[in-house]
């Protein structure tokens, strides 16, 4: 039986951190256990990969969530990355902290360690930013921060809109200010992905005292005397087959808002009544696992574009295709180096700014159902969505088989003021594409339809089209309360040695895109952990 000091379960955004930090000390053994493939895709590396990687299922969980009744009954597809830099590896590469406020009213909520001032340096010591060179801004460190290499010219018609409209233009939205409209950054370097694995993973392969496994499926913690011992997985190639690693110091689950609750539940880790209806026995009883699950709910607004700038499904496009091949091959450049969400904004409907309670990401190119419903023609989309939703669901086991995905209910629209804020974002969006600046290439309304235009209209609208913009978290939940997973430093109350560290820690969802916050979140585990060795 193999034995290490510390087991990670998950090489998503937070378990490649750690075990970066964690191996560093020689002595240390590591083992670090990944249910999905290597990171060796092409698809992973092109950044404009991140479409077919969306619609493919061998790095991609593809889970999907119960149906929802304020969403007529539809169940909304899910995508979770399964590989080495988990959803850093699928994702659109946009890199944002967050809002400062986010962290401190963590902390306000007893989370000591949490305040923005706790955390930028951490973010600090990640970053290495080819463009930004100030105090909100990291060099030397691992995590490479570009801007977009060549943004299309459908991207700077957006900004101006965004500026005809009466909101700044923020040049960094990890700065000082969030509010605004502007150009995201975004995790490549030289035209390629740099994912968390890629950042922090790569680099230390070869570490003598760090294993890595992929293809390994975790089945449990396994919990002796109310002690994480180590785990039980299914190896590569070993159908049916079961092993065991030892822990001799700490299991840390990095499984993200979905795996990890699942694995604590599969563990004997949650509601015992829960747990007894799927025939596992409680090693504690937490009723909070699985709950508090939030997410960024997305509305599209799409239209036709005449310029045909935009990546269009078309005849048309076969020159530019196999123009931008090229370059890309040649010298990392034209749209396969692009993320898609090239630009966005954090705006305010309710009324304040400096703390925007929606956010906005441009594509251009007709976006529909995650890119898996290929439309054609020559369009634009700007996705809305609502930062900081009241709605609350939960994660649950629907067997005791680790292979069947768990009943995924986000409770979507189900507080009221979710779906007011989310019908004022749709209202606003839709003023970028009818500004002056936009009339060069504004060809139709697409969807909402030009004669969608009453409040009733567009909430049917919301419940037929929305869908999820990938940013779970918090269902297991740091705090000292009944329903609280982890306590401040991420150890799972009521079992020894045995951490989460992931965006299911998060006790409210932060204001944007989760990837950084991750990485973040990983960092701050490895000083908690390398302080008590």
């Amino acid at each position: 039986m193999d034995s290490f000091d510390y087991i990670i379960v998950g090489a998503g955004s937070a378990g490649c951190v750690l075990a970066n930090r964690l191996s560093a000390n020689p002595t240390c053994r590591v083992c670090l256990i990944e249910a999905g493939p290597p990171d060796t895709s092409p698809l992973i590396h092109i950044p404009f990969g991140l479409l077919g990687l969306i619609r493919e299922g061998r790095h991609n969980w593809g889970y999907n969530t119960q149906p929802q009744p304020a969403l007529n009954g539809r169940q909304l597809y899910t995508p979770r990355g399964k590989t080495l830099g988990g959803s850093s590896s699928i994702n659109a590469m946009v890199y944002i902290r967050g809002h400062q406020q986010d962290y401190d009213d963590w902390a306000a909520a007893g989370n000591t360690g949490w305040s923005w001032k706790d955390v930028l340096p951490l973010f600090l010591a990640h970053e290495h930013n080819e463009r930004l060179t100030d105090a909100y801004h990291g060099q030397g460190g691992p995590l490479n921060v570009s801007a977009v290499a060549e943004p299309n010219p459908l991207t700077a018609l957006f900004i101006k809109a965004g500026e005809e409209l009466g909101f700044p233009v923020n040049p960094d939205f990890n700065g000082a200010t969030q509010g605004g409209v502007g150009l995201f950054q975004v995790t490549q370097k030289n035209g390629r992905r740099w994912s968390a694995a890629k950042a922090f993973l790569t680099p230390v392969r070869e570490r003598a005292n760090l294993t890595v496994l992929t293809h390994a499926l975790v089945r449990r913690v396994v919990i002796e005397n109310g002690i994480a011992v180590g785990v039980e997985f299914e190896p590569a190639g070993a159908s049916g087959e079961r092993r065991r690693l030892n822990a001799t110091r700490e299991v840390i689950l990095c499984g993200g808002a979905i795996n990890s609750p699942q694995l604590l539940m599969l563990s004997g880790i949650g509601d015992q009544d829960d747990l007894a209806s799927h025939g596992i026995g409680c090693h504690h009883h937490l009723p909070g696992v699985g709950r508090n699950l939030q997410d960024h709910l997305d509305m599209t607004i799409i239209i036709r574009e005449k310029t045909r700038h935009s990546i269009g499904v078309s005849p048309l496009f076969l020159p530019r295709l196999f123009r931008d091949l090229f370059r890309y091959w040649t010298a990392r450049k034209g749209f396969l180096a692009s993320n898609a969400a090239e630009a966005g904004a954090f705006l305010s409907v309710n009324g304040d700014l400096q703390r925007p309670d929606i956010q906005l990401h441009f594509i251009p190119a007709l976006l529909r159902d995650h890119g898996r419903k290929l439309t054609p023609g020559f369009g634009c989309t700007i996705h809305v969505c609502q930062l900081r939703p009241k709605s609350r669901g939960s994660i649950r086991l629907a067997s005791a088989d680790p292979r069947i995905a768990p009943h995924i209910d986000p409770g979507y629209l189900s507080n009221t003021e979710d779906m007011d804020t989310l019908l004022k974002g749709v209202k606003l969006t839709r003023q970028f594409f009818h500004t002056a600046a936009f009339s060069t290439a504004y060809a139709g309304d697409d969807s909402p339809r030009s004669d969608q235009q009453d409040d009733d209209a567009l909430r049917e609208d919301i419940r037929q089209r929305a869908e999820t913009i990938y940013h779970p978290v918090g269902t297991c939940r740091m705090g000292n309360d009944a329903l609280a997973v982890v306590d401040s430093q991420l150890r799972v109350h009521g079992i020894g040695r045995l951490r989460v560290a992931d965006a299911s820690i998060m006790p409210t969802l932060i204001g944007g895109n989760t990837n950084a916050p991750c990485m973040m979140i990983g960092e701050q585990a490895a000083r908690y952990i390398l302080a008590e060795s």
